[in-house]
């Protein structure tokens, strides 16, 4: 393990399962503090899985996950909750409540966690919206009125509501067509050098991981199997690595698989 200044994440020897099913198998993964890792693996693989652990929704068998710092398994209750507040979470389609309007999902994690007025708590999604480039009338619309994109951008101003240090991203430009795609990519890319923010991201689209990720870690087997840049995953020697890559639909902005 890198030391912890230098490590936003650090997992060792992590084993999750579903009864006797193996999910995660001895995975070991370093996250550099103010990089963007994007995470590749094979449809039902485990990324959320991995996921999911990291964010403490589901039980892990073994192992340990340390994020900021701060170990999982030593933390009590009160040093769980200060950590979760210095995370943000874009999940798979949003996730946006869609009986609140815009203002009031971006507001939602300021009223679970701060201690603000309704005045400064709407100045503050007021900002956080138009960080993501959209129009403060927008804030009035239900999610239901938001097209694919808006939708995306939305959850992620919700994300980074609470000024986090990690921003979780669960294939954020799935279902956006390229234009839409590219545009998300490049306001993942300024936000993280405004804000020299942590990105965890799991996505399947290689423009993504070429022009946006700093680094590659790709899962199969339950396993990190490599890490590094579009030239090391490439270059790899692994299987799944190799027909995922050196795939010829690689070089033309779509995954290699379907739902990957």
């Amino acid at each position: 393990m890198g030391t912890s200044e230098a490590i936003a994440i650090g997992i060792e020897d992590l084993v999750v399962a579903f009864g006797p099913h193996v999910v995660i198998d001895h995975l070991s993964l370093e996250v550099r503090r103010g990089e963007i890792l994007g995470l590749v693996g094979a449809s039902g693989g485990g990324k959320s899985v991995l996921l999911r652990t990291m964010l403490g929704l589901i039980p892990k068998a073994a192992g340990r996950i340390a994020i900021l710092g701060t170990d999982r398994d030593a933390a009590s209750p009160r040093e769980l909750q200060a950590l979760e507040r210095r995370w943000g979470v874009l999940y798979q389609q949003g996730a946006l409540f869609s009986s609140l309007t815009v203002f009031q999902n971006i507001e939602f994690p300021m009223r679970e966690y701060l201690d603000l007025s309704p005045r400064m708590i709407r100045e503050v999604a007021a900002a956080k919206l138009d960080m993501v480039g959209l129009d403060l009338r927008d804030g009035e619309k239900l999610p239901s009125e938001l097209s694919g994109g808006m939708t995306k951008r939305v959850a992620l101003a919700r994300a980074l509501a609470l000024d986090p240090d990690i921003v979780f991203l669960d294939e954020p430009t799935s279902g956006l067509d390229p234009i839409a795609a590219g545009e998300f990519d490049s306001l993942i890319k300024t936000l993280q050098g405004t804000f020299g923010l942590t990105v965890f991201m799991i996505t399947h689209d290689l423009d993504c991981l070429r022009l946006v990720c700093d680094r590659i870690a790709a899962l199969a087997d339950g396993r990190i199997v490599e890490t590094g840049s579009m030239d090391a995953m490439r270059a790899s020697a692994h299987p799944w690595v190799q027909t995922y890559f050196r795939a010829a639909r690689s070089h033309s902005g779509q995954g290699a698989q379907e739902g990957v």
